[in-house]
């Protein structure tokens, strides 16, 4: 079983890496996406999302961090792949997911999946560019508009040799809402012979029972769910192999990562910023965690980060108390 850390913008940077792959159960990162354009990306930028190059491409819990590139230029991608590559990636993925709109109009993300032929040329230019020990693969949704193309989509892929196939099971318009369309990601499977990863609404390990039986795919890549519930990656691998495991309890999510988590974002930045990643980070977890939902209301219009802080301190003492 393989579990990838799904990327997320603006959340899953370097510090939400390296603190959940502590956690452990987690095979493989993704940096947020590097827009790529018609120019080479300059070594600092690739350093700024990707600070894991300095240290062998991986966090320091030891799991690799591909590069996430993307754009609709393949020349470009190639170029910079390439460059990355150079730099310490240990793989590089392209992004044909991304459903925002302002990316989608600038010929990024999941715009691409209109013209299944361009994502085809788009993996092969890169795949071409970069050693053949390196992995190349690719983030797709199943369709822009519909689901016409989930087939030809998944094809395009693997005939320009992709290394892998993550597929989150919806289109470009469904976004983010449910449901979950996994059957569609076993068709795409069964039509190819690049592995594939599973991606989209897997929250616990009756979602996981559920995606293997409609989609054939034991692997699997998490975003929302893992920001919600740290150590999933190691309930579902224990729930797979039988084994035991206890899950981290509220306390320990609070201790050893989000208030870790609060000063590593205070470090050189305004405060505010800290603030509001930890905000944000509460309220995911609010989803996992009842102790984290009465704690998000009692923070949540705080707008000291002191305040915010004493806030999760006052509630770590109370439990052991």
């Amino acid at each position: 079983m393989f579990v990838a850390l799904a990327p997320m913008e603006g959340v899953v940077d370097a510090i939400m890496r390296d603190l959940l792959t502590s956690v452990g159960g987690i095979d493989q990162c993704t940096t947020e996406f590097v827009r790529v354009t018609d120019r080479e990306i300059p070594d600092h930028v690739f350093h700024k999302y990707c600070p894991e190059l300095l240290s062998g491409g991986k966090t320091p819990s030891g799991v690799p961090v591909y590069v996430q590139l993307l754009g609709g230029k393949p020349e470009w991608l190639a170029v910079n792949a390439l460059r990355a590559y150079e730099l310490g990636a240990p793989g590089i993925d392209l992004n044909f997911g991304c459903p925002a709109k302002t990316v989608n109009r600038h010929d990024g993300g999941a715009t691409l999946l209109k013209n299944p032929h361009r994502l085809f040329d788009v993996v092969f230019a890169v795949r071409q560019a970069v050693p053949p020990e390196c992995p190349v693969t690719a983030k797709v949704r199943l369709g822009f508009a519909d689901k016409t193309l989930a087939i030809e989509i998944a094809q395009a892929v693997d005939q320009a040799e992709a290394s892998r196939l993550t597929i989150h099971a919806r289109t470009r318009a469904e976004g983010y809402q449910p449901p979950a369309h996994w059957e569609y990601i076993g068709l795409m499977r069964e039509a190819v012979q690049v592995p594939v990863v599973a991606n989209g609404d897997i929250w616990n390990a009756k979602d996981y029972d559920l995606c293997v039986r409609a989609s054939g795919c034991p692997d699997v890549a998490l975003g929302r769910p893992l920001i919600a519930f740290p150590d999933l990656a190691r309930v579902l691998k224990a729930h797979l192999f039988n084994e035991p495991y206890t899950p981290l309890h509220w306390s320990d999510i609070q201790d050893r990562l989000l208030i870790p988590f609060l000063d590593r974002c205070s470090r050189g930045r305004h405060s505010g910023f800290a603030l509001n990643r930890g905000k944000q980070w509460l309220r995911q977890l609010a989803r996992q965690y009842s102790s984290a939902q009465s704690v998000f209301e009692r923070a949540k219009r705080v707008n000291s980060l002191e305040d915010f802080r004493q806030i999760l301190l006052a509630n770590s003492t109370d439990q052991l108390s």
